[in-house]
């Protein structure tokens, strides 16, 4: 029996000595999470402006986003009616450039006319004038 009681003694003692030791640790844990609390909250004070910041700015970059993608749609028709304005222009422009060369090749014409009309002209003047002196 004397080797029961050691051996209760001894747990005991080892028990105690455990208590002991796991009582500061334990207040320690204790004053740990009251700490953790405390800046969890302080985190939790300072981050609800944040989110609400950032709840209004997503709202603004989603109208933003829905005005933008109006705008293309207009954008899109706008640049159909400049490509069919280029095409007019080129349609214009070649009309204009045939016009003009043909201008250029009448007047050619019409000077080259011209230049053969005086020369006949002043060939039967000349042979008026000839045969009147004859």
């Amino acid at each position: 029996m004397i080797i029961i009681n050691i051996a209760a003694i001894v747990v005991a003692i080892a028990i105690v000595a455990l208590v002991v030791s796991l009582i500061p640790l334990i207040r320690e844990l204790k004053a740990t999470a009251v700490t953790v609390r405390t800046i969890v909250g302080r985190m939790e004070m300072d981050i609800q402006p944040t989110i609400k910041e950032l709840h209004e700015t997503l709202a603004d970059l989603n109208v933003i986003t829905a005005g933008a993608a109006e705008k293309v749609e207009d954008i899109k028709c706008f640049m159909s009616a400049v490509g069919e304005t280029g095409k007019g222009l080129r349609t214009i422009s070649s009309v204009v450039g045939g016009v003009a060369g043909a201008i250029s090749k009448s007047s050619l014409w019409f000077t080259g006319a011209k230049v053969a009309g005086s020369f006949m002209l002043d060939r039967i003047t000349k042979k008026k004038g000839v045969n009147e002196y004859v």
